[in-house]
């Protein structure tokens, strides 16, 4: 009974937050459901048809952001959208595109990784009592990591010919790549569990380590924030410098320092305005206007399921690799380099 009155006090205290929850719990699941069902479509070639066949699920395409960077390139070049990797481009383009309003939803509403890293350093907070901080002169050294890599990825896209990132898209290697992301797991080598298991010990002290400090995918999100068009404010006559918005804040963003939260870290998972004790000190604001905490979170997945409907309707969803091509290419791909 004490319990329940608790979840009570907690919806109504923080419904956006519980919302947020749910939803990372349902797109987690959903996403494994999305990996088994692709490990039985693998499963079916590799065994040379001896396990029943299963349809691809397109979503895994989610988890492919170099092919979709490479596509992305030939469809701003040359107008052509990608029909290997179809539903990859989708979501990419969407998550950084969308970014410029949404800012960074993805990141703390669907991505699998940053809900996974979020329960850890809930796991941490309990067993510890605590999330430990990161020494400021290190979050110095650290934060350009991501952008390091982003740069990077983003360096090789750009210098690559169009011919070559056409070549690239059409190549067996990238026919394939969610397959091969798939055998990296399913024979993991000892630097991938070492690696692994350092970013559940460093994220059980550290809230979102990877998150803050490692994810290229989530700084090129981030670069929508530039733009400030959605941004949290905070009513510094109000405000009592309880600090309690900046310890909600997945992303230790200092939001009590700030007169508007422009920083690229920011999720827009909307902790701190509904950790603030005063009313209205903190808002999320559209184009310097006051909204409702629930606008961007609402938005966002409105947006997102307009967007792959009529990806789906329009047929940029579904990869035109066939079951024949599927059925040469899966059981050589440890071949295919």
């Amino acid at each position: 009974m004490k319990s329940m009155n608790w979840y009570k006090k907690q919806i109504k205290r923080k419904p956006v937050q519980i919302t947020r929850y749910v939803v990372q719990a349902v797109f987690l699941l959903f996403l494994l459901f999305v990996g088994i069902r692709f490990y039985q479509f693998y499963m079916h070639f590799e065994s040379l048809g001896e396990t029943p066949f299963v349809g691809r699920p397109a979503a895994v395409e989610g988890f492919l952001p170099i092919s979709a960077l490479m596509a992305l390139k030939v469809w701003l070049a040359t107008g052509d959208f990608d029909v290997i990797h179809p539903a990859g481009l989708v979501l990419l383009s969407f998550f950084v595109g969308g970014a410029i309003l949404f800012k960074r939803s993805f990141c703390s509403w669907i991505c699998p990784i940053g809900t996974v890293g979020e329960w850890i350093s809930r796991l941490g907070k309990k067993l510890f009592k605590r999330n430990f901080e990161v020494p400021t002169w290190l979050v110095w050294l650290m934060t350009p990591i991501k952008y390091i890599l982003l740069l990077f990825f983003l360096g090789m896209v750009i210098v690559m010919p169009t011919y070559g990132a056409i070549s690239f898209l059409n190549e067996p290697y990238n026919k394939i790549s969610d397959v091969k992301m798939l055998t990296f797991f399913i024979d993991i080598s000892a630097f991938g569990i070492g690696s692994l298991t350092l970013m559940f010990v460093l994220s059980l002290f550290y809230k979102n380590f990877w998150c803050r400090f490692l994810c290229p995918y989530g700084a090129f999100i981030g670069m929508g924030s530039i733009f400030r068009i959605s941004r949290i404010s905070r009513n510094e006559e109000t405000c009592t410098n309880c600090e309690m918005c900046t310890k909600a804040c997945p992303s230790r963003v200092k939001v009590h320092k700030v007169e508007a939260v422009n920083n690229l870290n920011c999720t827009a998972c909307m902790a701190c305005v509904e950790a603030c004790p005063v009313k209205d000190t903190l808002n999320m604001t559209v184009a310097n206007k006051k909204v409702s905490k629930w606008f961007i979170p609402v938005s966002f997945f409105v947006a997102f399921f307009l967007i792959v409907g009529l990806a789906k309707l329009t047929g940029h969803w579904e990869t035109i690799i066939s079951y024949e091509e599927w059925k040469i290419l899966i059981p050589e791909a440890k071949y295919i380099d």
